[in-house]
């Protein structure tokens, strides 16, 4: 029997259409809102059973409203994302090819450093290598703007990261085009990119900050969960 999809689901739909993502907090409150406006009923533990309902009418459209892990505060986000475009061009609708050339250097910048960060300088000097159409400093300064704007990117004392949204959203063309560079999280197994390294040269697992806190939350002396070794890094407070 086929899930039916209400005025409830359709408001809920519309609103990400227009958002793109939203944290877990204001996906509960959205979702308690769409059920009042259309008298239907409100179960507070079933947001996952309301959104698996639109996905499956939003599946022959290839979309999907996906769930994610903020890397910055480990809160859940739900994002609506595109199934049919595994890369880039995805975007294609929304920047130009030299503007999608350089998001994807970005890219390949952020994957490859050992932090999960870009410096504006180093995406700087990358414009200056495109093989298309070649970008000012000031344009590729715009860009970076509206890569943050449209939630692409995130941007913090002139270090870009790859947000949530694209994360989320770009998450299998990560995986494919960079499968021998991508490590994931020990502790959650989602892809990772700012986080703490074992420093055992036999182990160097991968752990999210936030999934550090609360692995190591109340722990005296903090062992890697793989080697046992001493975790020598500084355990973040949980957000």
């Amino acid at each position: 029997m086929s899930r039916q999809m209400g005025d409830s689901h359709r408001r809920f739909l519309q609103t990400m259409m227009s958002s793109g993502i939203v944290d877990e907090h204001d996906a509960k409150t959205l979702y308690q809102h769409c059920c009042e406006k259309h008298n239907t009923q409100h179960a507070p533990d079933r947001l996952d059973d309301f959104i698996d309902t639109i996905n499956s009418k939003l599946q022959p459209l290839f979309m999907q409203i996906r769930k994610g892990m903020s890397e910055d505060n480990g809160h859940q986000y739900y994002a609506l994302v595109n199934m049919a475009e595994t890369d880039v061009t995805r975007m294609s609708s929304d920047y130009a090819d030299n503007e999608l050339e350089l998001f994807g250097k970005t890219i390949d910048l952020i994957v490859s450093s050992e932090n999960g960060k870009a410096s504006s300088t180093d995406i700087l000097n990358t414009a200056d290598t495109l093989t298309t159409k070649k970008l000012k400093k000031s344009e590729t300064e715009h860009l970076l703007n509206r890569l943050v704007h449209d939630k692409w990117l995130n941007e913090k004392r002139g270090e870009y990261t790859l947000s949530t949204r694209c994360i989320i959203e770009m998450e299998p063309y990560i995986r494919t085009m960079y499968q021998d560079q991508v490590k994931v999280c020990h502790i959650c197994h989602n892809i990772v990119f700012q986080c703490q390294i074992c420093e055992n040269p036999t182990c160097g697992i991968k752990i999210h900050n936030p999934c550090v806190a609360r692995y190591f939350k109340g722990r005296s002396e903090p062992r890697c969960p793989a080697c046992d070794d001493f975790w020598p890094h500084e355990i973040p407070g949980i957000s």
